[in-house]
């Protein structure tokens, strides 16, 4: 009988120049390893409630939240980057529905 391959949680996790920013994302998809660690962490869904939502597998949104514990300082960073970016953003284009109250 021939053994099955074992997949290992880094195989389930890709980073590809030019697909998701090239951030960690489960292979196969493009949602990234951040996505999952907001979700989670911040959040508080499940990695059920993820999987579920997403069409993923437990396996991926595990492999994923492996991947963000073991590179959470990088991972957070990027996270403060994006948060002050869209800051940025929000700040030099006023919304248009405050423009119609006014």
């Amino acid at each position: 009988m021939k053994p099955m391959p074992t997949e290992t949680p880094e195989r389930r996790i890709e980073i590809t120049p030019g697909v998701a920013g090239g951030k960690p994302r489960i292979a196969g998809h493009r949602i990234t390893v951040q996505n999952v660690a907001i979700w989670h962490e911040w959040l508080g869904r499940t990695a059920d409630e993820i999987a579920t939502e997403y069409d993923l597998t437990l396996a991926d949104v595990h492999a994923a939240l492996a991947y963000y514990y073991a590179h959470h300082e990088e991972i957070d960073q990027s996270i403060r980057e994006s948060e002050r970016f869209a800051e940025a953003l929000r700040a030099r284009t006023p919304s248009k529905l405050a423009l119609v109250a006014s």
